[in-house]
């Protein structure tokens, strides 16, 4: 008997239906919704942050920051970043609302203001706060807001990691495509190209030293995002991290920006 004509005989036998191959748009989408899966589930967390910003000349500033994070059922995080340090920010803080579908909310507290600005959907490829990172790099990355593709397995410092692409699905999106390198045993992202709406490399994120919490979550002490196109660098280091604080949606409103101590 002819092999195709064997495996047609035998799946209609057994009754059992043949399998359709998955394409690497279906695993990246699995990829992802795993990722999601595990990362669900911790409710609140309170956390410590020191960003340092470097021009291309290796000059340095350093900005010290409190974060405090929601889960939302059936939407993005909810989230407020506080800066404390030094004077000339103290006060201004970020309150971010993130969706899974549509544009997310930002707004931003600038105390020499004494307002609340809201940060418009054209503008979340702004840099945040003269950073590296933009707007819309600090806000939960949902499932939703991208579509997805593997490209390969492969080691990144000796981990084996799924390596694909994600492209976003908002208009105003300052990216093209990501590239992500997430580690295959505990769904750690290590490494992220992202490539600007001309599709050039425009800059890289590293995630590292990675801690566990509730023997669940995985998260970086260290991200640090490099831009090629103009030499400037931005590390955040992650500490203190405290989990199930009791916090709630009052925490996250406009009037708590102005709050914010």
């Amino acid at each position: 008997m002819k092999p195709v004509i064997r495996i047609l005989f035998l799946a209609l036998f057994f009754n059992a239906p043949l399998a359709s191959a998955e394409t690497a748009e279906d695993k990246g989408l699995a990829i992802a919704k795993e990722d999601d899966r595990r990362d669900n589930g911790f409710h609140d967390f309170t956390a410590n942050m020191v960003m340092v910003l470097k021009n291309r000349q290796g000059e340095t500033s350093t900005r010290h920051i409190r974060n405090k994070t929601l889960e939302v059922d059936g939407d993005g995080d909810k989230s407020i970043s506080i800066f404390d340090r030094p004077r000339d920010v103290k006060g201004t803080a970020l309150l971010n609302f993130t969706h899974k579908v549509g544009t997310d909310d930002q707004w931003l507290y600038l105390p020499a203001l004494k307002r609340v600005k809201r940060i418009s959907s054209s503008n979340k490829s702004g840099s945040f706060m003269g950073s590296e990172f933009a707007y819309e790099d600090v806000t939960s990355q949902e499932v939703e807001k991208y579509t997805y593709k593997w490209l390969r397995d492969e080691n990144l410092d000796a981990k084996k990691c799924f390596v694909f692409e994600r492209y976003p699905v908002y208009k105003s999106s300052g990216y093209t495509r990501q590239v992500v390198w997430m580690d295959q045993a505990e769904y750690k992202i290590l490494k992220i190209d992202y490539y600007d709406r001309k599709n050039t490399l425009l800059k890289t994120l590293t995630q590292s030293d990675f801690h566990q919490y509730l023997d669940a979550y995985w998260y970086p002490e260290n991200m640090h995002m490099v831009n090629h196109q103009t030499g400037k660098s931005t590390l955040l280091t992650w500490s203190d991290y405290k989990f199930n604080t009791g916090l709630s949606n009052k925490n996250f409103n406009k009037n708590s920006l102005k709050r914010a101590r």
